[in-house]
């Protein structure tokens, strides 16, 4: 007779019996363990359930639980030591990864502990859980605040402690409230981080007893996920910019296309399966816009293109200080390249000509290969083309620099098989380019044009010019290049300063076959009329500005960007249509308003004035409408053939689908109204 009990898991080839945790062997020879990886080991062990397994998983807690801060006064008590070897508590979000796998265990496993140990557990999460209440991370840090989120609610029902879950109920309201007072998530576009909030909002939404953080979080999820697909360019399968925080591999195109990674969102239930439309039925040619802070002025567009996608941000993400965490790409293309694989182009500011180097955030963190941004950045994009506007961010009076400039950046260098200046086809490398030039760039179906603004020159004939490093192509458009030196002019406030250098280009795209060749391309963007203006230089004295002005005009489109060199503010933004404002959400195939009334693919959306979307699928039959409101108000979904009449709700979505309509909303008074369609779920 077979039996029931399960064979024992394999143990991980790192696993180190002396410690019962995994190791990792850095170069430098040293070994560290991670107490989040063997909690997360312990989780497996325990959802396995062998004898051997629970026996195991009791001695790998133990190794992790020892990680834990428990000496009093430390001011950081509750909190995990990042790697077992560290001498102090450095990372503060190691309290929220350590939680994050203990407390999920416990709820769906733990009663298969020993009695000891389960107490053991459930003392070391409440310390945690007041740890993370101490810390109280702020809702611009979107995949950490929700870790925070998921770990008081789940630990507070967990520990039956209606104080504790009560403050991860309330501060779910809180983050939600915060980013429907612009669109996306603060955390804006990052593939990386993207990944950990998607599967933290999913274990929150699973797991949470709290019907309205349940709904709330599916609902959440699910305008994360859109965002996500929008954002995907289907001919490349990669994620396109920009991004407020990436890795090198994914900015790069090392790992495998994203496209892939949201059908496997998809089909693993992290993302609903009606996303699939935005990655297959949308038109070939795009634009996405989205707001992240309307209040500061963060907002991302892109342009999708049957061989391209370009992004830019008006600035960077400028809440993570840390800037060894990841890159951040202000300006970013993806595009095929002749050999059916994909280029990048990607735009930096740079110091001393640190590109890229070997850098931990504590000193256990693994090596980890980043692209620096020393600069800011403000940047307007319509369609294909773009101004990107540059300036140092630690140029100063006390630390000496040799080199500062502003570089756009072609990746796999092989890959390009045409360089123009003007309309003269350039033979070899390096060379200079002259002002007010046009540089053409073609690689694969793309041409790329840029056209260097006015850059200040803090010395002496500072250049631009285009050079080749490993296997990039970059042009480089200098503030600085000379001996070392402080520059007393860029200690901000001083009595010497009288604004930020300036450094910038304006760009645009195009599709290689609308074009004879790249010199044709340049001919006909050197046509257009480039203003840039700055007002004479003043010394600093506080509220006075000095505006710089940059825009581009040709067959009717304008192009313009405002800012202000005393302080670094983005003043104004602008196209032939005039200002430009800051949409929630804007695209052929979904938009985001506050209005209470949509209209988008034939479908009308009508709900109360607060946060709503909705999600136009025609060619398959589908629409989704959001409603994000704290307030439940009356919803109808008018669409071809059909309508969906709520008589109130609360957060939640109406699906329709191909007739067939699924509802959950906090909330839900009596049952929806549906004409033309069949009512299948209702929650």
């Amino acid at each position: 007779m077979a039996s029931n009990t399960p064979a024992p898991l394999s143990l991980p080839a790192n696993f180190n019996p002396e410690t019962h945790m995994l190791a990792r062997q850095e170069a430098d020879g040293k070994t560290y363990h991670s107490p989040r990886l063997a909690l997360e080991f312990a989780g497996n062990l325990a959802a396995n359930g062998a004898p051997q397994d629970l026996d195991l998983a009791e001695k790998v807690l133990d190794g992790a639980l020892a990680c834990q801060e428990t000496r009093k006064g430390d001011p950081h008590l509750g909190n995990f030591l990042w790697e077992r070897e560290d001498e102090a508590v450095e990372d503060l979000n190691a309290v929220q990864f350590c939680l994050f796998q203990l407390i999920p265990m416990m709820i769906q496993h733990g009663n298969r502990l020993s009695d000891t140990m389960q107490q053991r557990v459930r003392e070391s999460i409440r310390l945690g859980l007041a740890e993370i209440r101490s810390i109280d991370v702020h809702y611009r840090y979107t995949n950490i605040v929700l870790k925070d989120i998921t770990n008081t609610c789940l630990g507070g029902e967990y520990l039956n402690d209606l104080k504790i879950a009560d403050r991860g109920y309330k501060k779910f309201q809180a983050w939600m409230a915060f980013t429907n007072r612009s669109g996306c998530a603060y955390e804006f576009n990052s593939p990386n981080y993207a990944n950990v909030a998607l599967r933290v909002l999913k274990r929150l939404g699973d797991l949470v007893k709290h019907e309205p953080i349940r709904i709330g979080a599916r609902t959440m999820g699910a305008r994360l996920g859109l965002s996500a697909a929008l954002h995907i360019h289907p001919p490349t399968g990669r994620w396109a910019g920009p991004f407020c925080r990436a890795y090198r591999p994914t900015i790069f195109c090392e790992t495998p296309p994203e496209k892939n990674t949201l059908r496997e969102w998809i089909a693993g239930g992290i993302l609903p399966g009606w996303l699939s439309d935005a990655l297959d039925h949308r038109p070939r040619t795009m634009p996405v816009i989205e707001t992240a802070d309307s209040e500061n002025g963060v907002g991302i567009a892109t342009h999708h293109s049957p061989s391209f996608a370009l992004g830019v941000s008006t600035q960077e993400l400028t809440s993570q200080a840390n800037r060894f965490i990841a890159g951040q790409s202000s300006c970013f293309i993806v595009h095929h390249t002749a050999d059916g694989g994909t280029g990048v182009i990607y735009t930096r500011y740079v110091l001393d000509d640190r590109w890229l180097g070997d850098f931990r955030s504590t000193p256990s963190r693994a090596n980890t290969q980043i692209l620096f941004e020393e600069g800011q950045f403000h940047g307007v994009q319509s369609g294909p083309r773009a101004i990107g506007l540059y300036t140092p961010k630690n140029l100063g009076a006390w630390e000496s620099c040799r080199s500062a400039k502003a570089v756009v950046c072609w990746h796999r260098r092989q890959q390009i098989d045409g360089i123009w200046i003007n309309d003269r086809k350039i033979q070899s490398l390096p060379t200079r380019v002259p002002k007010s030039a046009v540089v053409v760039i073609a690689s694969g179906n793309l041409l790329t044009a840029v056209r260097p603004l006015k850059c200040t020159d803090l010395g002496r004939n500072a250049p631009v010019r285009l050079v080749e490093h490993e296997d990039h192509l970059f042009l480089e458009m200098y503030n600085y290049l000379g001996p070392p030196k402080t520059f007393w002019e860029q200690a901000h406030p001083g009595s010497f300063y009288q604004g930020k250098p300036q450094c910038g280009f304006y760009a645009e795209l195009a599709e290689r076959a609308d074009y004879p060749d790249g010199g044709a391309f340049a001919r006909t963007v050197a046509e257009g009329a480039l203003k840039d203006e700055a007002e004479p230089p003043i010394t600093y004295e506080a509220g006075r500005e000095r505006l710089w002005a940059v825009e581009y005009t040709r067959a009717e489109q304008i192009l313009g960007i405002e800012v202000d060199l005393m302080t670094w503010q983005l003043k104004r933004r602008w196209t032939q249509n005039g200002p430009l404002g800051w949409p929630m959400l804007e695209s052929p195939i979904a938009r985001q308003t506050r209005r209470g009334d949509i209209t988008l693919g034939g479908a009308r959306l009508t709900c109360g004035k607060a946060a709503a979307w909705l999600f136009a699928s025609p060619e398959t039959n589908r629409w989704v409408a959001a409603y994000h409101g704290p307030n439940p108000a009356p919803l109808t979904l008018t669409v071809p053939g059909g309508r969906v009449e709520i008589e109130t709700m609360g957060t939640g979505m109406v699906v329709w689908d191909n007739g067939s309509v699924s509802v959950e909303a906090v909330g839900l008074q009596n049952t929806p109204a549906i004409t033309g369609g069949q009512l299948v779920e209702q929650v």
